[in-house]
Formats: C-alpha cells, sequence, structure tokens
C-alpha cells in the first residue's frame, strides 16, 4: 500500500498521481480530493493553488512529510487531524486526539440555535455548549451573536450550575452512539477520535438523559435547550425525554440530509 508514495523530488502532479495511487489501495473514497488538501495543507495553500501549478517541483524535504501526510490518511487517520483543523460555519476549528472532528451536520444544530435566541436587546445573552469538545458549537455562537456571552463546559455537567440564573440558550452535542456500534464504525472514526466523544452508553441516551434531566435548572425561565442525536428512533426518544422532564413547545429538526437529528425544548 505504500509503495507508490513518492518521497523524492518531483512535479505536484506526480506527486499527487502516486498519493491517489496509494490512497486508492487504502480504500480511501476521496482518494484525489484528500491528495490534494495534503498539498495544499502542507504548502500553506488552498487546493486551487495546487490545482494550478501541477508543473511545480515539490522539493525533496517536502516530498517526503508529504509521504508522511500520505501513510497516515493511508492508514485511514482522519484528514482534518491530518491537516489539524476543519472549517465550521466560516471558523477554522483547531483540532487535536483530544476532540471529536465538527461534522456538518452540527452546523445546522448551530444554525437553529441561533434562531432560537431572542431577539438583540438591552440584555446580554449568555448560552451554555455543554460537551464543547473542539469548541466549535461556542465559536460559531459567539461568532454569530455579538451579544451573546458562551460558556464552553466539558466532561461535567455540574459546572452548568454557575450559570443556572442567567443561560437563555444550552446547545449539546452529546456522544449519542450506542456502545455496541462504536467496534463497527470506519476507520477514520473508530481508531481515532475520541471514544469518550462517541460513546452514549447502551442505548446512546445516556448523556441526553442527564442532560434532559437537568437542563432546566440550568436555564433561565422559557430559556432553550437544543441537542443533537443519532437520528431515527433516537430522536425521538430525545424528544420525549425532554417532555417527560417537563421542557414545552419540544421540536424536532431535520439535518442537512433531510435526516430527523435535532430536539429543542423551553424550559
Amino acid at each position: 500500500m505504500g509503495a507508490a508514495v513518492t518521497s523524492g523530488a518531483g512535479t505536484f502532479r506526480e506527486q499527487l498521481d502516486a498519493a491517489t495511487t496509494t490512497l486508492e489501495a487504502a480504500g480511501v473514497q476521496t482518494a484525489r480530493v484528500d491528495a490534494e488538501w495534503l498539498l495544499a495543507g502542507l504548502l500553506g495553500i488552498g487546493r486551487a493553488g495546487v490545482r494550478m501549478d501541477l508543473s511545480r517541483v515539490l522539493s525533496a524535504p517536502l516530498a517526503e512529510r508529504y509521504a508522511d501526510a500520505v501513510r497516515r490518511r493511508a492508514r485511514r487517520e482522519p484528514l482534518q487531524r491530518i491537516l489539524g483543523w476543519e472549517d465550521f460555519l466560516g471558523l477554522r476549528i483547531r483540532l487535536t486526539e483530544a476532540v471529536l472532528v465538527p461534522r456538518p451536520e452540527t452546523e445546522a444544530l448551530v444554525e437553529w440555535a441561533l434562531t432560537l435566541l431572542p431577539p438583540p436587546g438591552a440584555r446580554r445573552l449568555l448560552a451554555l455548549d455543554l460537551g464543547t469538545g473542539s469548541g466549535c458549537i461556542a465559536c460559531a455562537l459567539a461568532a454569530g451573536r455579538s451579544d451573546l456571552d458562551v460558556v464552553a463546559l466539558d466532561v461535567s455537567l455540574a459546572a452548568a450550575a454557575v450559570a443556572r440564573d442567567s443561560a437563555d440558550l444550552i446547545v449539546s452535542n452529546p456522544p449519542y452512539l450506542p456502545t455496541g456500534l462504536v467496534a463497527g464504525l470506519e476507520p477514520e472514526v473508530r481508531s481515532h477520535e475520541p471514544r469518550i466523544a462517541l460513546d452514549g452508553g447502551a442505548d446512546g441516551l445516556a448523556l441526553i438523559r442527564r442532560l434532559a434531566a437537568v437542563g432546566r435548572t440550568c436555564l433561565r425561565r422559557a430559556g432553550v435547550l437544543v441537542v443533537e442525536t443519532a437520528g431515527g428512533a433516537q430522536v425521538a426518544a430525545a424528544a420525549s425525554l425532554l417532555r417527560g422532564a417537563g421542557f414545552q413547545s419540544v421540536a424536532v429538526r431535520a439535518d442537512l440530509a433531510g435526516v430527523d437529528r435535532f430536539v429543542a425544548g423551553n424550559a
């Protein structure tokens, strides 16, 4: 699988062709795109810059670094983790091994959450991002509303008590996969994402159940809790949990693919 990687000097075209062959052999579905992104990331330019200068020669030292990045991707390490960042609602989010790679579906969660806030006024608003991970939700919320203060928390729900008297919004993309499904995930997820950000307990609802139970104590009157789920039967179960915990006007919204995934309720 690694034989096709070119570690000596060569043109962009030669390097990309070799990398594409390697990644295709490894089963990477987006081999050419990933090869271009890896080279662009190495050079600090965009993919368009790579494609517009295919005759440019990559020096031997840079070619060796590129070959190493390609080998990492061929071992099914996520592209975003190799690059060290991911775009999220126009923001570049830094990534480390400790956090989950932000998903496009979560962008829709943030967009919906912003529409549920009160309109801008004299009073500043406060939002909690529970299980913040990379901070993508917190950063996007803060960027979306200049009158919004965002508290980003991870692991400990008890810390939300510091804002229980003033929070208008709680947004969370918690671990929601049933434990039994984690072992069958794609290698990019199973082997390279932190399990604590994936495993939601036996039915995937362990953290969502806790959010429903304590959410209203952390919110102002009529504040909103918005949660991402795995979709399918889980979204209905999450909506039922919120209703059972006393949330009002519980609503479900679909993600970009049309899958019902997000649940919101008023305290």
